[in-house]
């Protein structure tokens, strides 16, 4: 299994190339910006682009999923209850959002869905707070987690419909609950553990 970081967008947002090297499928988790920079990469190595998965609907993780699609084929994951970020929500937010081109969203998951890329099967997990309908996504031992939990941080529940209480309830019970040797690939900023959050973390501390 192949995973890369591409650091995307005005916001640097963490996107994330998932892909079965075997097969030749991949997937890619939040792009939030640059498509062009992750389609020729996948066109390097050869890689069919199977699904775009994402964490949340906020625009920094989703600008680049129009051109993606339309370029590739690919079917977008989300959960319904960021369905509304797609079409006119993210204005709200960032001003500079409005731009963002509508898409199609494919299928809409929930907590315990599966997805599979060649081999590969990536677990749902749904993780609300920094959105109604934040995700996370689960592969072995990694998690791609979006906006939920960062290293040393974890999101921000200031934007409309965004809960801290939520957020907390989901980082406890459905990601610290795991092994300490946990990796986790948030949505900006370096790497981390789950042991290390759950010892460092000031916010779960």
């Amino acid at each position: 299994m192949l995973v890369e970081v591409f650091v995307l967008g005005y916001f640097h947002a963490n996107c994330y190339l998932i892909a079965d090297e075997d097969k030749k499928e991949c997937a890619i988790i939040d792009p939030g910006g640059t498509p062009d920079k992750v389609i020729n990469r996948c066109r390097e190595l050869g890689l069919d682009i199977k699904y775009i998965l994402l964490t949340h609907g906020h625009g920094d993780h989703i600008a680049g999923v129009s051109k993606i699609k339309s370029e590739t084929g690919a079917k977008v994951f989300m959960s319904s209850k960021d369905e509304y970020l797609v079409h006119g929500g993210n204005a709200e937010i960032v001003p500079i959002f409005r731009n963002i081109k509508p898409f199609e969203v494919d299928a809409f998951v929930e907590d315990k869905d599966t997805i599979n890329i060649g081999n590969i099967t990536i677990e749902v997990i749904e993780t609300p707070g920094h959105t109604p309908g934040g995700l996370t996504f689960k592969i072995n031992n990694m998690l791609f987690t979006g906006d939920t939990l960062f290293s040393g941080s974890i999101g921000r529940t200031d934007f409309p419909k965004g809960s801290f209480e939520e957020l907390i309830n989901s980082i406890k019970n459905k990601i610290l609950i795991l092994n300490d040797d946990v990796k986790v690939f948030p949505g900006h900023g370096e790497a981390t553990t789950v042991g290390n959050e759950r010892k460092y973390n000031p916010f779960l501390n």
